[in-house]
């Protein structure tokens, strides 16, 4: 296969949709038709998604989708790959584009935060008056985050708006600026941000993966890598150097290799060597280790002799250290 002959594209646009349903329906199709593969979500406020694809392919997509006058300024990131970077192609309507169920729901297209070019979000984050506020889950800060950034205690996006109201001392009185992957979530929590009376609110436009492509700032004072939902789970931003944050779940080391619990019923994502994974059976507790549905055992074909060793050698490593 001819060394980076795909592309992947990343793109997002708050335009009216009168009929998701409909949308979804055809573009799918569309989609299928050009050999893409992706997740697109659809809503009556607009369009989110990520598809792969030869560049031949993307290139008429994107030709498409620019013709449409509702998409004709939508911009789209673009990463070169090797391959597909997903297993299959999902178009599908939702309430919202990014969950975050605000009772008063905020349309970005009135109300949002300041936009800030790479360079300006650059210089904002180097300022000590300015709070840094990652707007992703806990597990894409541990992969990498804006040096200073405040990490949120949050699993999911649509807890953010309540930890802001339990942590408003870290905010008020502040600059805010805030970032996401591709901007997208920034759009609508900025916007709510300001909404709550929040007077200083910047966002980073076209999120990190625009920051890690601008030739001035090449991706500078980003540390780790960055957590993306396609089959890549990670890609380098800094240009400039690599400092790895991750740490391993099990020991704590240096690690930028995720995996998921191999409990189904608990499925945890968590930063995990390949030795680690090997000797916890890639589960994250002593119950998933033992869980009858534990799919590392399924795989390695793990007799309950073998099961039976690797436990005995956790516990006795773990009271050897707890020992010390």
């Amino acid at each position: 296969m001819e060394k980076g002959n795909y592309q992947v594209l990343l793109y997002y646009n708050y335009v009216n949709i009168e009929d998701p349903e409909q949308f979804a329906a055809d573009h799918l199709k569309f989609c299928k038709e050009l050999e893409l593969k992706g997740r697109v979500l659809v809503a009556k406020e607009g369009i989110n998604g990520t598809v792969s694809g030869t560049i031949e392919n993307t290139d008429k997509y994107m030709e498409a989708m620019h013709s449409d006058p509702r998409f004709e300024d939508m911009v789209f990131k673009i990463d070169q790959a090797d391959s597909h970077a997903f297993k299959k192609m999902h178009v599908r309507p939702r309430p919202e584009l990014v969950t975050l169920r605000l009772e008063d729901d905020v349309n970005p297209r009135e109300t949002t935060g300041k936009y800030l070019s790479p360079q300006e979000f650059y210089e904002a984050i180097r300022d000590e008056n300015t709070v840094v506020l990652d707007a992703r889950n806990d597990y894409e800060y541990d992969l990498g985050h804006f040096r200073g950034a405040i990490r949120p205690d949050i699993e999911t996006f649509r807890e953010l708006p309540e930890w802001v109201e339990n942590n408003r001392e870290l905010l008020e009185g502040k600059k805010v600026v805030t970032y996401c992957t591709g901007g997208i979530r920034c759009e609508k929590f900025s916007g709510w941000l300001v909404k709550k009376g929040f007077e200083d609110v910047g966002q980073l436009h076209g999120g990190i993966v625009t920051y890690g492509k601008d030739p001035e700032v090449q991706g500078e004072l980003w540390d780790g890598q960055l957590y993306v939902f396609d089959e890549r789970i990670a890609v380098p931003v800094n240009k400039k150097e690599h400092v790895v944050v991750g740490k391993d779940y099990f020991d704590g080391q240096p690690c930028e290799r995720y995996v998921n619990c191999a409990n189904p019923e608990c499925n945890r994502q968590m930063l995990c060597s390949e030795e680690n994974e090997h000797k916890y059976m890639r589960g994250c507790s002593h119950e998933c280790r033992t869980s009858p549905r534990n799919l590392y055992v399924q795989e390695h074909g793990l007799t309950e002799e073998e099961i039976q060793a690797r436990l005995d050698r956790i516990e006795q490593e773990d009271h050897a250290v707890s020992s010390n």
